[in-house]
């Protein structure tokens, strides 16, 4: 699994990021983050803002790698 740090926090112990710390995490570009997280339903929006859950991205690339949908 990944370590990386942002603002003192392992985002690996996070249960959400935003699109920034997504693309970073999953070294991928803004477009690519964003299909993947909105295929996997880990979207989330407060207001303007949007959030991503990692544990359903994580699920869902588990899926996918194992050749199983989700």
């Amino acid at each position: 699994m990944h370590h990386m740090k942002i603002n003192n926090t392992y985002i690996s112990d996070r249960k959400t990021v935003n699109t920034k710390s997504f693309c970073e995490y999953y070294d991928c570009g803004r477009a690519t983050a964003v299909k993947l997280g909105n295929v996997a339903g880990a979207r989330i929006q407060i207001g303007r803002r949007v959030l991503w859950d990692i544990s359903k991205i994580d699920a869902y690339i588990d899926s996918i790698s194992k050749g199983e949908e989700v």
